[in-house]
């Protein structure tokens, strides 16, 4: 064990303090899954037509 290791000090959250971090990650996964959905659907939009054009014209194999 070294110096470091000795002075490090942990700190034990309270109840409430526990229960804000949880709201706190919970928060931040469903703003996260928001981004994930909103992007996608944007680039499902942005490219949806040219997806559709380049496998209807043969490119992508086709018919």
């Amino acid at each position: 064990m070294t110096v470091a290791d000795k002075k490090l000090e942990l700190v034990t959250l309270t109840e409430r303090q526990q229960k804000a971090r949880r709201n706190r990650s919970i928060a931040i996964a469903v703003a996260l899954a928001a981004l994930v959905v909103i992007f996608y659907a944007a680039t499902i939009v942005r490219f949806g037509h040219q997806g559709a054009s380049l496998t209807g014209s043969g490119l992508l194999g086709g018919g």
